[in-house]
């Protein structure tokens, strides 16, 4: 049996955006990538072309980890929260530096970075799509 646990962001209306921005600022590769329209539609239930531009569903592979991106449902609302957040983790406080300045980009500095007792560089940033990131540099052994 395999078992696998991917984080899955939800946003309303901006994971297009965020898609590209974990592409540009992590490196991610989008896998796959479906609107709404491009799904199934429910007959006597019409959307707007807004509604249908909406991402589905989205799959990003960062590294060794797959991500998953989508967009709420119309009429649903994002419940923000700080019980599910990323850890990215490197081997080195120079890759750190350059994740930790870029996510920060239009977010908010929640932990600087800078040297803890159990990494030389550990910091915690929350991006401009409300998305909380622990960026953790492992030690060298």
């Amino acid at each position: 049996m395999t078992i696998e646990v991917n984080p899955f962001i939800l946003l309303e209306g901006t994971a297009r955006e965020a898609i590209s921005f974990y592409q540009e600022s992590l490196g991610a590769n989008l896998m796959f990538m479906q609107t709404v329209g491009e799904g199934p539609l429910e007959a006597g239930n019409p959307l707007s072309d807004e509604e249908k531009a909406r991402i589905a569903h989205s799959v990003l592979r960062i590294g060794e980890t797959t991500m998953f991106v989508a967009d709420l449902e119309p009429g649903q609302t994002r419940q923000t929260g700080n019980g599910l957040n990323l850890c990215i983790s490197t081997s080195d406080a120079d890759t750190s530096g350059q994740l930790y300045n870029v996510l920060k980009e239009g977010g908010t500095v929640d932990i600087e970075l800078g040297p803890a007792y159990f990494s030389p560089a550990y910091g915690m940033v929350t991006d401009k799509f409300g998305v909380t990131f622990q960026i953790f540099t492992k030690r060298q052994q």
